[in-house]
């Protein structure tokens, strides 16, 4: 009995599509690629905002929210709530959706939640470094990892307070600045 061939793919634009995709040579299956979902909170307790310092790269050593991809099966809140647990070993009470960011150049989609500890627990997991919860005025604005923490801080100090609010959005395509 022969073993069963791999699959090829050919990257060429499918019928009735307008870009190029990867399509099985043999049975003309699309392989979409479509963009990654990260999950995330700015996470406020007693007036500080938690952060985690990243032990993996990217830009390990640098400050971030405790965030990242969501799994399959599981709802954006659950995600946000999960990637606190691992990074911060925190317990969140999610209030509301706070912003969206679109990050084009890695093709990354980000929701980004306003939480507050549900518990007031917190150590770094194992893709943390440290965890602490920072004041206004000492958090470690040279030393974050990625615009969009600094677009989130900034998006969470406006409606800081506020019951309700439309949640923000931003692309990695618009010119710096909020």
């Amino acid at each position: 009995m022969s073993a069963p061939s791999q699959p090829s793919f050919s990257r060429i634009v499918p019928p009735a599509d307008d870009r190029r995709r990867l399509v099985c040579d043999r049975c003309g299956h699309v392989q979409y690629e479509n963009p990654k979902i990260v999950v995330g909170s700015v996470v406020e307790h007693d007036g500080r905002i938690l952060l985690c310092r990243r032990a993996i790269e990217p830009r390990d050593g640098y400050w971030t929210l405790p965030a990242g991809y969501l799994e399959l099966g599981e709802s954006p809140e659950e995600g946000a709530r999960r990637e606190a647990r691992e990074e911060a070993r925190a317990d969140l009470a999610i209030d509301r959706l706070l912003a969206t960011y679109s990050i084009t150049r890695i093709s990354q989609v980000q929701l980004i939640y306003r939480a507050t500890l549900a518990t007031p627990g917190y150590s770094a997991g194992p893709e943390s470094r440290e965890v602490e919860l920072f004041r206004w005025d000492d958090i470690p604005w040279n030393d974050l990892a990625f615009p969009s923490v600094h677009w989130a801080l900034h998006h969470f100090h406006v409606v800081r307070g506020d019951t309700a609010f439309a949640p923000f959005a931003r692309s990695d395509l618009e010119p710096e600045g909020l």
